[in-house]
Protein backbone atom coordinates (compact mmCIF):
# COMPACT_ATOMS: atom_id res chain seq x y z
CA UNK A 1 0.00 0.00 0.00
CA UNK A 2 1.31 3.42 -0.94
CA UNK A 3 1.90 5.87 1.82
CA UNK A 4 0.53 9.35 1.04
CA UNK A 5 3.55 10.99 2.63
CA UNK A 6 5.80 9.37 0.01
CA UNK A 7 3.71 10.57 -2.93
CA UNK A 8 4.37 14.11 -4.11
CA UNK A 9 1.02 15.78 -4.69
CA UNK A 10 2.12 18.46 -7.18
CA UNK A 11 3.68 16.11 -9.75
CA UNK A 12 0.68 13.79 -9.54
CA UNK A 13 -1.72 16.68 -10.12
CA UNK A 14 0.42 17.95 -13.01
CA UNK A 15 0.42 14.50 -14.59
CA UNK A 16 -3.36 14.13 -14.30
CA UNK A 17 -3.92 17.67 -15.59
CA UNK A 18 -1.67 16.98 -18.56
CA UNK A 19 -3.53 13.83 -19.48
CA UNK A 20 -6.90 15.57 -19.16
CA UNK A 21 -5.74 18.48 -21.33
CA UNK A 22 -4.71 16.00 -24.05
CA UNK A 23 -8.33 14.84 -24.23
CA UNK A 24 -9.30 18.32 -25.53
CA UNK A 25 -6.55 18.88 -28.08
CA UNK A 26 -5.47 22.30 -29.30
CA UNK A 27 -1.94 23.49 -30.00
CA UNK A 28 -1.55 25.41 -26.75
CA UNK A 29 -3.18 22.57 -24.86
CA UNK A 30 -0.62 20.14 -26.30
CA UNK A 31 2.25 22.35 -25.21
CA UNK A 32 0.87 22.75 -21.70
CA UNK A 33 0.00 19.05 -21.49
CA UNK A 34 3.48 17.93 -22.49
CA UNK A 35 5.01 20.29 -19.94
CA UNK A 36 2.72 19.06 -17.18
CA UNK A 37 3.33 15.40 -18.01
CA UNK A 38 7.11 15.91 -17.99
CA UNK A 39 6.99 17.76 -14.67
CA UNK A 40 4.72 15.05 -13.24
CA UNK A 41 6.85 12.13 -14.37
CA UNK A 42 10.10 13.74 -13.21
CA UNK A 43 8.57 14.65 -9.88
CA UNK A 44 7.23 11.15 -9.32
CA UNK A 45 10.51 9.47 -10.26
CA UNK A 46 12.41 11.65 -7.77
CA UNK A 47 10.19 10.43 -4.92
CA UNK A 48 10.26 6.72 -5.72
Amino acid sequence: MLNLTTIAVEPLVALIAGILILIQPRLLNYIVAVYLIIVGVLGLTRHM
